[in-house]
């Protein structure tokens, strides 16, 4: 009896364990994309209220995805040294300083909360990866699909009320961002259970799997890093200008505020469905095409019909920018033999990928100068998500990078 007592417990105690570390996970998800999200709405106050351009209003997306491509093959050998729970708590420390410094008022700290904030959303970026392939290992694509789904709601939520909050709590646009501290010092709290798991440094399997250094020279490996990259500047130009392209077309700013937390709500369905959908193929080929193909079709009606069924094409957009960002989360796992090279390659795709994603809302937002008009900027995210399918083919072949050249060619 003693021993079946002390076993029930000790299975309480594992099953506690466990749900408390989904819990940290999904709320350390929940914050990874409001401190970003909240912000496009209010671009036009914030150019009313500094007179900046809409190239320098680019860079407020464009700084954290710097950050995102600087810090990404750091985070891995930090964690290493640290423990993988630590580092995470810490990066939701560093979070909430980011966005309580975009609070004052010089123009710097806003820029330069931005960065570090940008900072911290990299760390968790790289890392939630690798800790769902350690923790979950046979439930991967159901794990990514919640982390996800988590993020892909805080991130709608945020696109959605930040005009509210800036307009009818009279905060204004400094106090709407400065907002999402709040649920950053939450998800901190509900991390501390997991630093009792951290008492040496995370996975050792991430300094001894064979292969990781090799990752550079690996075809699928560089397939992967491309498809994370491309969905990347869709997804965040689409972010950061698609307000102000609905507001070109006649559309109210509080009204356009909310259609980008339309794309951003209807994105939660296909983040969900996606992971586990490619979980369960060798080849996710298919899933590929039916997301990007979303995507290129919500984009070419932008381009070609404007305001007309606008609704539609923000629908598309998201629904296929959902699919393809949670395909790109599940591809680190999926093509990865084990946690340490799926921890490396998240490293390389995500600092890769996120600096090629890095100059879009810049550049789309000087064509937009420089043209007087978002044709020109549609037609090229039409043409980015051609190239993002052509790279999703090839990241979706049953492989495994670090597998000899023959395995790997699938």
């Amino acid at each position: 009896m003693t021993k079946r007592a002390s076993a029930t417990a000790e299975s309480g105690r594992s099953r506690l364990r466990g749900i408390l570390l989904v819990l940290g996970i999904v709320l350390l998800a929940a914050n990874l994309r409001p401190a970003l999200t909240g912000v496009p709405p209010l671009i036009g106050q914030i150019r009313a209220d500094t007179g900046i351009s809409n190239g320098v209003a680019g860079l407020l997306t464009t700084l954290p995805l710097l950050a995102f491509g600087l810090l990404s093959p750091i985070a891995p050998r930090v964690a290493r040294r640290f423990g993988m729970e630590r580092v995470l708590l810490a990066s939701l420390l560093v979070l909430v300083a980011g966005i309580l410094l975009r609070w004052v008022g010089a123009m710097a700290a806003l820029f330069l909360g931005t960065v570090v904030l940008g900072a911290a959303i990299a760390v968790s970026n790289v890392l939630l990866p690798g800790l769902v392939k350690r923790e979950f290992p046979e439930h991967a694509g159901l794990m990514t699909s919640v982390y996800s789904t988590s993020l892909g709601i805080s991130a709608a939520l945020a696109a959605g009320v930040s005009v509210p909050l800036a307009q009818l709590a009279g905060i204004g646009w400094r106090g709407a961002l400065a907002v999402w501290a709040l649920p950053a010092l939450l998800a901190g709290v509900a991390w501390l259970p997991q630093l009792g798991r951290s008492d040496h440094p995370a996975d050792p399997a991430a300094r001894s799997s064979p292969g990781v250094s090799d990752l550079w020279r690996s075809p699928l490996a560089w397939q992967v890093t491309l498809f994370m990259g491309l969905q990347s500047l869709s997804y965040y130009v689409t972010l950061t200008w698609l307000p102000e392209i609905l507001q070109a077309e006649g559309m109210g700013a509080a009204r356009a505020g909310w259609m980008l937390g339309l794309s951003q709500a209807v994105a939660i369905v296909t983040m969900f469905l996606a992971p586990m959908i490619a979980a369960r193929r060798p080849s996710q080929r298919g899933v590929v095409g039916v997301a990007v193909g979303m995507s290129g079709v919500g984009a070419l009606g932008l381009l070609v019909a404007g305001s007309t069924a606008s609704t539609l094409w923000v629908v598309l957009l998201g629904l296929g920018q959902g699919a393809a960002f949670s395909l790109a989360l599940t591809f680190f796992a999926l093509r990865a033999p084990d946690p340490g090279h799926a921890a490396a390659l998240s490293g390389m795709a995500q600092s890769v990928g996120y600096l090629l994603a890095a100059g879009g809302p810049f550049l789309f937002g000087v064509l937009r100068d420089v043209t007087g008009t978002w044709r020109v900027p549609l037609a090229l995210l039409l043409t980015v998500t051609i190239c993002l399918l052509i790279a999703g083919i090839g990241a979706a072949r049953d492989a495994h990078v670090g597998a000899s050249a023959p395995e790997e060619a699938g």
